[in-house]
């Protein structure tokens, strides 16, 4: 069976610059080719550095490239990746106060919740329990400390928009 091709987004958020290399390096050896970022300050950080990439390989290499830089400190990242027809999409987002979280995603980088989460959830009488089960199976306290980072960089020279064929 072939192996299906995918692709995504890699958001560094914040990194520090003595990292940036070495971050490359990583997502260049998980998609197992030599890649160059577009490094840019990262205005809601003094001193850090922040870069958008787009990257194309094999279902999994998502996973394969949060694994890979997931280690260090002061870094802040998301990475996805899109479905496919033979692959559900992902996403990870990494802060150094929180760790990492991931989610499935649909076609529309939303993320998707198990019908399983969803039923441990509502098990709890306690509807303010029941909220903050869904929030971490939403990931909502990565997005909110994410959020300044992203904003941030909204007015860079080079965003980057995906724009993905459905159906």
């Amino acid at each position: 069976m072939a192996t299906s091709l995918a692709r995504g987004v890699v958001f560094i958020h914040s990194a520090p610059k003595a990292l940036c290399p070495h971050l490359e390096w990583a997502v260049g050896r998980s998609i197992r080719r030599a890649v160059n970022f577009s490094w840019q300050d990262q205005p809601a950080l003094a001193g850090a550095r922040r870069a958008e990439f787009a990257w194309s390989g094999l279902a999994g290499d998502g996973a394969a490239i949060a694994s890979a830089i997931r280690g260090w400190e002061h870094l802040r990242f998301e990475v996805t990746e899109n479905p496919t027809p033979e692959s559900l999409g992902g996403r990870w987002m990494h802060t150094p106060e929180l760790g990492i979280h991931h989610a499935q995603i649909d076609a529309a980088g939303s993320i998707v919740v198990s019908e399983e989460r969803v039923r441990d959830a509502m098990r709890h009488a306690d509807p303010g329990e029941m909220r903050r089960e869904l929030d971490v199976a939403l990931g909502t306290a990565w997005d909110d400390e994410l959020e300044v980072f992203r904003t941030a960089g909204d007015h860079a020279p080079h965003r980057i928009s995906w724009l993905s064929r459905v159906g």
